[in-house]
C-alpha cells in the first residue's frame, strides 16, 4: 500500500514522463553508433592494403589489366572476408544483448501499469518483487527486500533493504516487495557508469600489431632490392621507366595476400574446436591472444567459487556434534524460500544423511528485525524447537552470557577472518529451555576444478591472480587453498580495469575471468576475456569468451589451442620471409646479370595465388602447443627465414644458370617465364612441408587438409609446365626433370639447415 499523504510517491504522469524521457534519454546505455560501410572501408586500409593498391596503382599505369583486376580481387576478398568474421562476433554480443530487455511494473497517472525498463525515467515510482531484475537505481519508500548484489560487486549473499535504502540496477530481488522511486537511469545508474567503463575499454589486439611488422619486413626486404636496381641502373644509365614492370613483380612476390586470411581462418578453425568443447568465442583474436596469455586474473565469486554458500564446519558445544549442528540448522531452513543460507544447511543434511522424517508444526522465516528463523517440528521423539541465525543473537536467546559468551565471541572472529560466515544454532525438547548447539561456518565454496585450473596454466607458464571485491581475509584464505599466490582484495569495477590496464603496460598480455557487471570493464580491456557459464548478460558481451558448459577447463583448452594456432602461424611467417627473398633476389639479380625478365607479371601473380593461399591449410595442420606463452617476437623468425631465404636463392639461381644456355633461355623468353615459375612454385611447396615441422619434416605428417592442398599446387603447376600457359611457354620433358630433381635435392640440404637454426632461433 503506497502512503496516500506521500506525494512523492505518487509517481509521474504519463505526460511528465514523456518529457523527462525526451530531456534525458531511455534508461539504457547506447551503443556507440555503427556503420557497416564505414566498418568494411576500415578494411581497405593498413599497410597489407596499401600494398596491394600500389600493385593496382602501378597495374594500371603499365596497362597491365589482367594484373590490375586480380589485384583489386585480393583486395576486395581480404577486406570482405575480414569483415564478415567480425559481423559474425559482432552479432553473437548482440544476440546476447537482447536477453537484457526486461519489463517493469510503474506507476503512471496514479494508475499501475507495465511499461519496457528502457521507457524508465526519474521520478517514476515502481514495484519489484522477489525474482526481478531492478530496471535502475531506486530509494525504496515502503516494503522490504533482499537482494543479490553479487553481480554488481562481487560479493556473495543477500543483503537486506528497506524504506530509504538504495538498489542498484542489475540487482536481483530474492525475496520480499517494496514500492521505490527511480533515482537514475541509463548511463547515470551504477551499471550504466560501469558499462560506459566498457566502452571506453580498448584491449590491445596482438594480431593487427604482428600484420603490420611482417609487413614492414617483408617492404622492407622487397624496397632494399629495388633501390639496388634502381641505383645499378641509374650508374649505366637505364631509363628508369623501364623497371616500373621489375617493381610491380617484386610487390607482388611480398605482398602478403594470404595472411590476414591465415590468420581468420586459423582462428574461426580454432573457434569451432572450441565451440564443440563448450567455449564460445566472440572475438577470432581472443584464441591466439590465449596463447599469448602469461597472466590470467580470475575473479572469486561465481568465478573460482560457484556464488553459493555452503557448510565448511562446526564448532559444536559440548554434549552436541557437528551432526547435531547440522540437523538443526537444517530443521530452521525452508526449502521453499531459496534463500541461500538455509539451502546450505539441507545440502549438507542431506550429504551427512543426519535429516529424519519430520512434520513441521510452524516455521518463522528469517528477518531482519529478529535475525533468526526458527520452527517447531515434530519428530519420531516428540517436538523439538530449533532456532539458528546470527550467532549473538542465537546464543543470548538460549541464555548464554558472561565468559562463555566472550569465549565464543573469539573463536566467532577468528573464524570471521577466515572468510567464513558464522551462523548460531540452538535446540530444545518440547518446551524445555533453548540450549545453545554451536558455531555452523558457512563459505562460498569453490569450484570444484579451480584448484586445478590454476595447477594447470601454472604448467603452462600461465600465473594467477585472484582479483575480487571481497574482504583481504576471505580472499587470502581462498587463494592460499587455490595455490595462488598473488590476490588482489577489496576492489571495486574501475580497480579491476586498472589492474589489467597496468599489468599491458608493463607488457604482459593479460587473461580476465569473471561472472558479473563488476567484472565488465576488465573482461572487455583484457586481451582474453572470459565470462564464465553463470555469468551475467552484460559480463558475457563484454567478453571474447564465453563459456558454455559450467566448470573451469576449457580455458586450459583456451591456451592450448591458441598456442597450436600460433604455431601454424609461425610457419606461415617463416615461409613467407624466406621465400620473399627467393623470389625477389631471384628476379633482381637475374635481371642485373642478364638484363632480362625472368619472370612476367602473370608467373608472379599465379606464384602468389598458388602458394600463399595454398598455406591457408596451415591452418588445420597438426602441431604440438608449447609449454610457455607464446610472444610474437619475430626477429629471430625473420633470422630463420632469411637464412632459408637466401639458402634456396642460391640454389636456384645455380639452377639457372646450369640450365641458361643448354635450353637456350635467353632466347625465349616464353620459355624463361616458364622456367622460373615452375622451379620457384617447387621450392615453395618443399619449403612448406620441411618449415612446417620443426624437426625433421619426415617426423609427423601433415594435416590430410594441407597434404591435398600441397598435391593439388603440384598438380597445377607440373600441368601448366607441361603445356604452358599464356606468357608461361611449355617446358621440355627433360628441363621439368631436372627442376624436379634439383629442387627434390635441395629440400633435404635445406631441412637439415632448418633443424640446426631453429634451436639456436628459439622458435
Amino acid at each position: 500500500m503506497i502512503p496516500a499523504d506521500d506525494s512523492e510517491s505518487r509517481g509521474l504522469t504519463r505526460a511528465q514522463a514523456r518529457a523527462q524521457l525526451a530531456a534525458e534519454g531511455p534508461n539504457e546505455v547506447a551503443e556507440p553508433p555503427r556503420h557497416p560501410l564505414r566498418d568494411l572501408a576500415r578494411k581497405f586500409w593498413g599497410l597489407s592494403a596499401w600494398m596491394i593498391e600500389l600493385i593496382a596503382a602501378l597495374s594500371l599505369l603499365l596497362h597491365k589489366y589482367v594484373d590490375l583486376a586480380i589485384a583489386l580481387a585480393l583486395l576486395v576478398v581480404n577486406a570482405l572476408l575480414g569483415f564478415a568474421q567480425e559481423s559474425r562476433a559482432s552479432a553473437a554480443v548482440a544476440a546476447l544483448r537482447k536477453r537484457l530487455q526486461v519489463s517493469s511494473r510503474v506507476r503512471r497517472d496514479v494508475t499501475w501499469t507495465t511499461v519496457a525498463a528502457r521507457e524508465l525515467v526519474r521520478g517514476d515510482v515502481v514495484r519489484v518483487r522477489a525474482g526481478d531484475f531492478v530496471p535502475a537505481d531506486l530509494r525504496l519508500l515502503e516494503g522490504e527486500l533482499r537482494v543479490d548484489q553479487s553481480a554488481l560487486t562481487g560479493e556473495s549473499g543477500e543483503i537486506a533493504r528497506g524504506a530509504g535504502d538504495t538498489v542498484f540496477s542489475g540487482s536481483v530481488v530474492r525475496r520480499g516487495e517494496a514500492t521505490a522511486l527511480v533515482t537514475a537511469t541509463g548511463p547515470r545508474t551504477y551499471y550504466g557508469r560501469t558499462a560506459e567503463l566498457v566502452a571506453s575499454a580498448r584491449p590491445t589486439l596482438q594480431v593487427e600489431k604482428v600484420i603490420a611488422r611482417v609487413v614492414r619486413w617483408l617492404f622492407a626486404i622487397v624496397a632494399v632490392q629495388v633501390a639496388i636496381a634502381f641505383a645499378l641502373a641509374l650508374s649505366q644509365g637505364e631509363p628508369l621507366l623501364e623497371l616500373l614492370p621489375l617493381t610491380l613483380v617484386l610487390l607482388m612476390s611480398a605482398v602478403p595476400v594470404a595472411l590476414p586470411v591465415m590468420f581468420t581462418v586459423s582462428m574461426a578453425l580454432g573457434s569451432l574446436e572450441l565451440g564443440r568443447r563448450g567455449v564460445l568465442v566472440t572475438r577470432l583474436s581472443a584464441a591466439e591472444d590465449a596463447a599469448n596469455m602469461d597472466v590470467l586474473c580470475a575473479d572469486k565469486t561465481g568465478t573460482l567459487t560457484l556464488n553459493q554458500l555452503s557448510f565448511a564446519a562446526a564448532l559444536p558445544e559440548p554434549g552436541f556434534g557437528e551432526a547435531d549442528v547440522v540437523r538443526d540448522g537444517a530443521l530452521a531452513s525452508q526449502e521453499a524460500d531459496q534463500d541461500a543460507i538455509d539451502l546450505a544447511f539441507l545440502r549438507a543434511a542431506r550429504e551427512r544423511k543426519v535429516l529424519p522424517p519430520v512434520q513441521i508444526l510452524s516455521f518463522t522465516p528469517f528477518s531482519a528485525d529478529t535475525r533468526r528463523s526458527e520452527a517447531l517440528v515434530r519428530l519420531a521423539g516428540g517436538e523439538r524447537r530449533v532456532v539458528k541465525g546470527a550467532w549473538r543473537v542465537v546464543a543470548q536467546a538460549a541464555g548464554v552470557n558472561g565468559t562463555e559468551l566472550e569465549n565464543l565471541e573469539t573463536r566467532a572472529t577468528e573464524a570471521a577472518g577466515k572468510g567464513f560466515r558464522v551462523l548460531g544454532v540452538a535446540a530444545a525438547e518440547g518446551d524445555a529451555p533453548l540450549r545453545f548447539a554451536g558455531l555452523a561456518l558457512l563459505a562460498d565454496a569453490p569450484r570444484p576444478d579451480s584448484r586445478a585450473l590454476v595447477q594447470a596454466l601454472a604448467g603452462l607458464g600461465v600465473e594467477t591472480r585472484m582479483v575480487t571485491g571481497d574482504a583481504a581475509a576471505v580472499a587470502r584464505e581462498l587463494a592460499g587453498s587455490l595455490g595462488i599466490q598473488q590476490v588482489f582484495a577489496e576492489v571495486y569495477p574501475e580497480d579491476k580495469f586498472r589492474i589489467v590496464r597496468e599489468l599491458q603496460a608493463q607488457g604482459r598480455v593479460v587473461g580476465m575471468t569473471g561472472d558479473g557487471v563488476n567484472d565488465a570493464p576488465a573482461l572487455r580491456q583484457a586481451e582474453g576475456g572470459i565470462a564464465v557459464a553463470s555469468a551475467t548478460d552484460v559480463a558475457k558481451a563484454a567478453a571474447s569468451v564465453v563459456l558454455t558448459s559450467e566448470g573451469l577447463a576449457a580455458i586450459v583448452d583456451l591456451v592450448k589451442n591458441g598456442r597450436a594456432i600460433y604455431q601454424r602461424v609461425l610457419t606461415w611467417i617463416v615461409n613467407k620471409v624466406s621465400r620473399t627473398i627467393l623470389k625477389s633476389g631471384f628476379v633482381v639479380l637475374a635481371f642485373l646479370a642478364s638484363g632480362k625478365f625472368v619472370i612476367s607479371a602473370l608467373g608472379m601473380i599465379l606464384l602468389v595465388f598458388m602458394t600463399d593461399f595454398v598455406k591457408i591449410a596451415l591452418a588445420t595442420d597438426r602441431v604440438l602447443p608449447s609449454q610457455q606463452p607464446e610472444t610474437w617476437n619475430i626477429g629471430p623468425l625473420v633470422r630463420v627465414g632469411a637464412a632459408l631465404g637466401v639458402l634456396m636463392l642460391l640454389e636456384a639461381l645455380a639452377l639457372l644458370a646450369l640450365a641458361w644456355r643448354p635450353f637456350r633461355l635467353a632466347e625465349d623468353a616464353g620459355l624463361r617465364y616458364g622456367f622460373s615459375f615452375f622451379a620457384l612454385l617447387l621450392f615453395a611447396i618443399f619449403s612448406i612441408v620441411s618449415i612446417r615441422e620443426r624437426r625433421a619434416f619426415w617426423a609427423s605428417r601433415p594435416s590430410r587438409v594441407l597434404a591435398g592442398a600441397l598435391a593439388a599446387d603440384a598438380a597445377v603447376g607440373l600441368a601448366i609446365a607441361l603445356h604452358g600457359l599464356g606468357e608461361l611457354a611449355p617446358l621440355p620433358p627433360a628441363l621439368i626433370a631436372a627442376i624436379l630433381g634439383w629442387s627434390s635435392a635441395c629440400m633435404l640440404a635445406n631441412d637439415f639447415v632448418k633443424t640446426r637454426l631453429m634451436p639456436k632461433m628459439a622458435v
